[in-house]
């Protein structure tokens, strides 16, 4: 995470002050953007040589490269794009064989599908709902390349246990740590422990550029085929450092780095990143505190995060006891005007998880997991007084009093817009 100057107080002193004594829907995420992103992108505009000046782009470059040494940081349009600019460095071949959880989205199996290889989905721990560690090794054949960690929620999974049997296995790590942007295992930022990392700025992250993304390459000896990747193919990138003398196609690769103006959006986001973190997190923990009774009488089940693992306050997400009972709260606080939503659709079980991957043993916890899970709004300028409404209607529609506490809910709780 970026070592910049901190204001933590900020959130909740702004959103109390601009609370409003007026109902109005909450969404599920709201991203905290303001003038100083607009002056970032204002200039972006103005500079000399338009977009393709890149200054930004070598600025966040620059940054993300020194907060996740001994990575290399690559901007890209999406996480999208970086995870199949990884895959591609690769070099993937049809029939090749990556390991991954089937609750993700659909964008981890579609870059290795891309390349013709196989998804292959092992079932995940149902504490975390990230891929099961002690699944991992008997899912590997002679065909494997791969193994795809994704961290769910910016919620570490158990790295040590599976570097180890990819150091072993003479296998690559790509972690999808599209959530984890600022989250540490053992202390390291996630994204910067494997072969490559793929982290996502998408709209709906913590730190956002609108669309975009980053490859952190790890391993030195990938690099260049990285960069020739992202450049459409050629080695534009040794040219620009004289390391060339011509400028030409010389290898695969398409359109995958950011555009300049996403740069200077994320440029200005990066500066109070640690200020994002920190409130995330305050809300993610009253969260914790508001539903812990819920929790100990056992009606929801609350995540868990492992001692080893630092996230960043994310996603909080509950899990009821069934399908039935989380489509009964996701009513409750549809109804009510609260954004909440459940994800992912295990890919196994999709047409095209059909089509394009196999599945090795039982994906029992991974089925269990997404029919019961309940994600709740969280984000920077999520009001103390709304989270509080929030768990009031949980609590009510878990005790059977969905109507009253709706008719509530529309008279009584406040918004910072």
């Amino acid at each position: 995470m970026p070592r910049l100057k901190q204001n933590p107080e900020r959130f909740a002193s702004q959103q109390r002050a601009e609370a409003v004594p007026e109902a109005v829907p909450i969404p599920l995420n709201r991203p905290d953007v303001g003038a100083e992103e607009l002056a970032a992108m204002a200039e972006a505009l103005r500079a000399t040589g338009g977009y393709s000046a890149k200054r930004f782009v070598r600025l966040c470059e620059a940054q993300l490269t020194a907060d996740y040494a001994p990575a290399h940081a690559l901007l890209t349009h999406s996480c999208s794009a970086a995870l199949e600019l990884a895959m591609l460095s690769l070099d993937l071949r049809p029939g090749d064989e990556v390991i991954m959880p089937s609750f993700t989205f659909v964008s981890t199996a579609n870059a290795v599908a891309l390349r013709g290889a196989v998804p292959v989905f092992v079932d995940l721990r149902p504490d975390t709902l990230n891929i099961d560690e002690r699944l991992v090794e008997d899912a590997v054949t002679e065909r494997t390349r791969a193994i795809v960690p994704v961290h769910y929620g910016g919620v570490a999974c158990e790295m040590d246990a599976l570097l180890e049997i990819a150091a072993r296995r003479g296998l690559a790590v790509v972690e999808d740590a599209a959530q984890a942007f600022g989250a540490t295992y053992r202390g390291r930022p996630l994204g910067s422990l494997g072969t490559m990392g793929a982290i996502s700025f998408h709209e709906t992250k913590n730190v956002v550029a609108g669309e975009g993304g980053c490859l952190l390459v790890r391993d030195p000896d990938l690099l260049d085929k990285v960069l020739v990747g992202r450049d459409k193919g050629t080695n534009k990138a040794a040219f620009q450092e004289g390391r060339v003398a011509e400028y030409s196609w010389t290898g695969l690769g398409s359109a995958y780095a950011m555009h300049e103006m996403a740069a200077a959006l994320l440029h200005a986001q990066l500066i109070k990143a640690r200020q994002i973190t920190a409130r995330r997190l305050s809300l993610w923990q009253r969260y914790r505190k508001l539903l812990q009774p819920l929790a100990d009488g056992g009606r929801i089940q609350l995540p868990t995060v492992p001692e080893e693992c630092g996230h960043n306050g994310h996603v909080f997400y509950i899990l009821a006891g069934d399908r039935a009972a989380r489509d009964a709260l996701l009513r409750c606080l549809n109804d009510a005007g609260v954004s909440a939503a459940f994800h992912y659709i295990p890919l196994h079980g999709s047409a095209g998880g059909m089509r394009y991957s196999r599945t090795h043993g039982t994906l029992a916890h991974t089925e269990s997991c997404a029919s019961r899970i309940l994600r709740l709004p969280l984000f920077p300028g999520l009001l103390d007084e709304q989270q509080d409404r929030i768990c009031e209607l949980l609590a009510a529609a878990l005790e059977g009093d969905r109507r009253s506490a709706a008719g509530q809910v529309r008279t009584s709780f406040r918004s910072d817009n």
